[in-house]
């Protein structure tokens, strides 16, 4: 059975469901996980003179990253930890979170990824793509999708 699972969290309240049902998965095979979730790169759109005034600086958009990931992951820490399953957490910078996924769970020697879909379909779901969609095609690794 599965030994290693990866637990993505995009923070949503599909996440925290998948999160508790992953959670509960790992502790019926002895499985451990891994928490991960994959925050934007800094980016910041100044034209000519003109700055933003959303405009924040590398330093304070480090911290807020970090605070973010805080508190997605700790949900996963929080959650295992109530169920006695060895967990650990980790989180990276990537505007393609799917690939951070996939390379996550290479990375980590994970032989499932467990995620949360929010069942976009249609033009919403062709418009804004689905990263479960190119997680589900990409991976060599088996995916169980919870929605």
């Amino acid at each position: 059975m599965y030994k290693h699972i990866l637990v993505p969290t995009d923070g949503s309240n599909l996440s925290a469901k998948a999160i508790r049902q992953a959670v509960s998965f790992a502790k019926s095979t002895g499985a451990r996980i891994t928490g991960f979730y994959a925050a934007p790169n800094y980016s910041v759109q100044i034209f000519g003179d003109f700055v933003p005034a959303d405009f924040i600086t590398p330093q304070e958009f480090a911290k807020q990253t970090k605070r973010t990931a805080e508190q997605y992951l700790g949900a996963i820490q929080k959650a295992a930890d109530a169920a006695g399953v060895r967990c650990k957490i980790t989180h990276i910078l990537s505007d393609t979170p799917w690939k951070a996924i996939v390379k996550a769970a290479q990375s980590n020697k994970c032989d499932l990824i467990f995620m949360a879909s929010h069942g976009r379909r249609g033009l919403a779901g062709l418009i804004l793509g689905s990263e479960t969609a190119k997680v589900l095609t990409h991976s060599k690794i088996p995916v169980l999708v919870h929605r």
